[in-house]
């Protein structure tokens, strides 16, 4: 519940749609938005009220006086009263009581006649201006949503004046916050827990989740919440939002930062860093490019921290931000940037589904090569299937006598060794991306389909081979080669342009 983490709270921040803050002003009397929330004026100490049924608070401004929907209009004939700041002659004045109210991951604030808090933006005088009020429109609904954070009172402002100040009437905890002053911690941290503490912890143990997914990966593609994949473009610069995830331009390779365990870089196709650039996406408004770049020298700004969130990640960089897919109209629709986001409609922009697409194969000890692997070679050699040759058998022999071979192939009853490569929607696989292989039993290429289906996470495959007179893919038909020979294939999508090129098959009658 809401009221969980106001219980543990000493003092707030709140941070309105127009990633502003409700401040007190100077006068003592009015409030306002301002963007400096380092500032004393935007902290409000809480008071929390027993009315049994309901669940009410009271704020505090660091002028001692209490925040109050007052009756007076902000403009005649407008809707829309001031909110000011009051010490009224009897504490338990219902203008200065509010109930929270959550609305996803933030909260709205109710005043005693059932009008809320508002933040208004546009022109003057409304731009920067409070009220409480009734949203009549839809477009200025999430003009009453507030995202609360939790600071602390230090010790050198005399929090012991603050709480001597309001004992009589405030069920303010006398234990102190372990909060630096002016760090946030968002509520929605405080809903996951019926004892939200205000101290900002660490989980090693997510991290080290999320980071054990990408340890094992040679490279990746990132799934955004619409659907679409982290994409390179040929440009070598822009990063953008595609629904081709078997391009090689999906895929990231893992790359991981010495003497920190928990930071990862992701190089492109191009042999280029994602990159949280300075860039503004677009002028006066928050969120930075995401960018590709050939940096002389890596810093900061091509490490990412992997923040496991159920079964999704969050990548965010060295200050803070998350690697954010957005969506709506053109220029935001398939742009990604880095950012914070603050509105309920866009929490799920920052988490990605990853897809390990290629794993590191661990080589055992250096050994001298056993005679089997000779065999091997030279079986695959001496099959009459297409599917046992290659372009790449030259260089296929001299890796099976190192490190991707460097055990014995599997003995009889274990089934056959099937390397494996994913191509791309024209057929094309990477050169830079080590063959993977798997030990497979029987002869049927539907069961072979599934178990490399299984493997690769892709759905509705063909498996192919290529061939060696001109280099083309054709899909497996018939059983495959018997003696458990070694086989070479090539994953394609039946969506992709070389699956679709295919030669239907002919149907006995």
């Amino acid at each position: 519940m809401v009221m969980e983490f106001f219980h543990n709270t000493k003092a707030v921040r709140l941070r309105s749609h127009l990633d502003k803050y409700l401040v007190a002003d100077d006068d003592q009397e009015s409030t306002r938005q301002s963007r400096n929330g380092g500032s004393k004026k935007a902290r409000w100490l809480v008071e929390v009220v027993d009315r049994g049924t309901s669940d009410i608070i009271r704020l505090k401004s660091c002028h001692g006086k209490y925040l109050t929907a007052s009756n007076d209009p902000f403009l005649l004939g407008m809707t829309g009263n001031r909110v000011q700041q009051t010490v009224p002659e009897n504490v338990k004045d219902l203008r200065i009581e509010w109930e929270p109210v959550r609305d996803g991951f933030q909260v709205k604030l109710r005043a005693y006649g059932g009008t809320y808090l508002r933040a208004n933006g546009g022109t003057p005088p409304w731009r920067n201006s409070i009220t409480h009020d009734k949203p009549q429109t839809g477009s200025t609904y999430n003009w009453i949503l507030w995202e609360v954070e939790a600071v602390d009172v230090p010790e050198d402002e005399h929090l012991n004046d603050y709480l001597s100040i309001v004992s009589s009437f405030s069920s303010v905890s006398d234990e102190l916050s372990g909060l630096e002053l002016g760090s946030p911690m968002s509520i929605r941290s405080s809903f996951n827990s019926p004892r939200a503490s205000t101290t900002p912890r660490k989980s090693p143990l997510l991290k080290i989740t999320a980071m054990e997914l990408f340890h094992n990966a040679k490279a990746v593609r990132l799934k955004s919440a619409h659907n679409k994949y982290l994409t390179a473009e040929e440009d070598e610069e822009s990063v953008t939002q595609g629904r081709n995830g078997s391009s090689k331009a999906a895929r990231w390779t893992v790359e991981f930062v010495d003497n920190a365990e928990n930071i990862i870089r992701l190089r492109s196709c191009y042999n280029a860093y994602l990159t949280a650039s300075n860039q503004p996406f677009l002028l006066g408004w928050t969120g930075r490019k995401a960018v590709q770049t050939h940096p002389k020298r890596l810093d900061s700004s091509v490490e990412w921290e992997p923040i496991k969130d159920g079964n999704q990640v969050k990548l965010k960089t060295r200050y803070g931000q998350f690697l954010r897919a957005n969506g709506g109209l053109p220029p935001w629709r398939n742009s990604v940037t880095h950012d914070i986001p603050h509105r309920t409609s866009t929490q799920d922009w920052i988490l990605w589904d990853v897809h390990v697409v290629d794993i590191v194969v661990k080589s055992p000890a250096p050994r001298p090569p056993p005679p089997l692997v000779t065999h091997v070679d030279s079986v695959a050699s001496e099959s009459s299937s297409p599917s046992t040759h290659s372009p790449k058998s030259a260089s296929f022999s001299r890796q099976e006598s190192g490190d991707s071979l460097g055990s014995s192939p599997p003995k009889g009853g274990e089934g056959r060794l099937i390397y494996y490569g994913v191509a791309d929607g024209y057929g094309e696989v990477d050169e830079g991306v080590e063959e993977l292989c798997i030990s497979f039993k029987g002869n049927g290429v539907e069961e072979l389909t599934k178990r490399l289906e299984e493997e690769t996470g892709l759905e509705d495959i063909v498996v192919c081979t290529r061939s060696p007179l001109n280099g083309k893919l054709y899909p497996l038909r018939l059983q495959l080669p018997p003696n458990n020979a070694t086989m070479r294939v090539i994953v394609a999508q039946s969506s992709s342009k070389v699956a679709r090129s295919f030669p239907k098959p002919v149907l006995s009658s």
